[in-house]
């Protein structure tokens, strides 16, 4: 299992690492204090004379803007440059590498990311590490050395220090940078299908494209993000007991017809709900992003103590926070009793929200005035698609399936879908292995690379030109349908947001999910329109 570390890097670069530390008062406790901490770490790289050391910024456990992450570095610098044994980085070097390797300011770094850091910048380890008011003033500083090379803790220390610095004006957190080319969102989502838990599950079917177009719906660097959703379902006595009663149904995908699909195959019945060895599989099993301007969540769902089982809840979400995964509780019952059992608790530990839904209550439908014509819209949008290689007719198939399923489910379910078919960007990346139209849209395939025996036999007989007319007439198309759709759904969200008013109070896995997409989404630099 690939190991991954974390090197929170605020790297503070509006200073030199070698000017001058903000002074402190001979004698404060803070420097005293900082002084030990730094005697601490000089012993755990004792054996190693004339380590090469760099010494990052130490950031606020929540997150918030202060003078104290580069305070604490400056200062720990100073100390540190007093010990003969180590050699300090120059801070101008770690800007460039950084700069190089597309570093930001704070994030979650793989093994071999560790590896480069260290070959470019010439360093042995990183001294890095957080800090975390307590009242009355006191600051609890943690630190620690991390070998760059195997990424092995060389030595760990903690202080608790008077704050000499102020916090003032830095009320807001600036959303890291983006570095990919487009915005990602990846979304695991565990449920309990233990008995008793149909409820939960109906909910999930019905409610996961309204979910999902939440996120849609927002922008970051003036682009949509791309959706990843995984599934994993628990507590089922038909899975192995030697996986702890857990499935991956899906991995990460951009395919949303898949994870619903999957959604109403799943069925309930008796068994175990371990939801720390739960969510233990799905921050270690799952390509998550390394980057920290990605929104990175967990939603886990369920009704019995989140205590159960071998693997703690608190070291799988330590985990989950190591990767700047948000990890949030779903309690299907009464609030207080998921207090009690640990469902808060949990949430807590990565900076996650806590809900308790009625997972009894039948998903309300709201039938709005757009729904027949999106719906129309919808069986249009179908016959856009053409089917392309091996796969291409038996995928069109189930897509249509799925497009069925919908209906049946609901003209408000059908037009969730429809939505985000026309608004999602990785909608046309999702379908490009087998349809040649979403190909040729997202950009997988140039024109020039269509292989013509993949391709239906009317297609096949054409010339470039005639192929090349045809897919334009798809496209134009394509383009003139989503264009009604998405401007129908503004007109529907208006719609819905003033009716759903008025059936305020019912808590349904919509509700509690979305209320936390929006709060943490904004926290990794994500804007949505009221």
């Amino acid at each position: 299992m690939k190991k991954t570390f974390i090197l929170l890097m605020l790297l503070g670069l509006q200073a030199p690492v070698f000017a001058a530390a903000p002074a402190a008062k001979a004698g404060t406790s803070a420097s005293a204090e900082l002084s030990d901490l730094a005697g601490e770490l000089g012993k755990g790289v004792k054996a190693s004379p004339g380590i090469k050391l760099a010494v990052l910024a130490f950031p606020y456990t929540s997150e918030k803007a202060s003078e104290g992450p580069v305070v604490v570095q400056e200062r720990l610098t100073t100390l540190l440059a007093g010990n003969k044994k180590v050699v300090l980085i120059e801070r101008g070097l770690m800007k460039k590498v950084m700069e190089e390797l597309k570093l930001q300011a704070s994030g979650a770094v793989d093994e071999e990311t560790v590896k480069k850091l260290g070959k470019m910048l010439g360093a042995d380890a990183v001294v890095t590490g957080t800090l975390n008011d307590l009242q009355e003033g006191n600051c609890e500083v943690n630190a620690r050395v991390v070998e760059t090379e195997s990424g092995k803790i060389l030595a760990a220390a903690s202080a608790l220090v008077t704050k000499t610095w102020s916090d003032t004006g830095a009320t807001a957190v600036k959303p890291p940078q983006d570095y990919g080319s487009k915005p990602l969102v990846q979304v695991a989502i565990l449920l309990d299908t233990s008995n008793s838990m149909d409820g939960l599950i109906n909910q999930a079917r019905s409610q996961v494209w309204k979910i999902v177009n939440e996120l849609v719906s927002s922008e970051k660097s003036g682009s949509r993000p791309v959706i990843e959703v995984a599934l994993y379902e628990y507590g089922n006595s038909t899975l192995s007991a030697g996986s702890g009663w857990i499935r991956q149904v899906l991995p990460f995908t951009q395919d949303l017809d898949s994870v619903a699909k999957e959604l109403f195959a799943l069925r309930t019945n008796g068994g175990e709900e371990f939801c720390g060895q739960a969510i233990k599989a799905a921050v270690t099993e799952l390509k998550w992003s390394p980057k920290t301007d990605v929104y990175k969540a967990i939603f886990i769902a369920g009704n019995e103590p989140f205590t159960q089982g071998t693997v703690p809840y608190q070291d799988a979400v330590a985990k989950a926070k190591a990767k700047g995964i948000f990890v949030n509780t779903v309690y299907c019952g009464a609030r207080q009793r998921g207090l009690a059992e640990q469902w808060k608790a949990g949430a807590d530990l990565a900076e996650g929200d806590y809900a308790n839904i009625d997972q009894s209550l039948t998903a309300y439908a709201i039938a709005a005035p757009q729904d027949d014509r999106i719906s129309e819209l919808s069986s249009k949008l179908n016959d856009t698609y053409v089917a392309y290689g091996a796969n291409g007719q038996s995928k069109m198939a189930a897509k249509r399936e799925v497009s069925n399923m919908a209906r049946s489910a609901g003209k408000g379910i059908a037009a969730e879908r429809a939505a985000f078919q026309a608004a999602a960007p990785g909608a046309a990346m999702a379908d490009s292995s087998w349809d040649v139209v979403s190909a040729v849209e997202s950009g997988a395939v140039n024109r020039d690379e269509i292989k013509k025996e993949q391709l239906p036999e009317e297609l096949k007989a054409m010339d470039k030109a005639a192929l090349d007319k045809y897919l334009d007439g798809k496209l134009a198309e394509r383009k003139k349908i989503k264009e009604e759709i998405n401007r129908l759904q503004t007109e529907r969200k208006v719609y819905l947001a003033q009716e759903e008013k008025k059936q305020a109070g019912a808590n349904t896995l919509d509700k509690a999910m979305i209320d936390t997409i929006r709060r943490q989404a904004v926290k990794r630099g994500y804007k949505f329109s009221e």
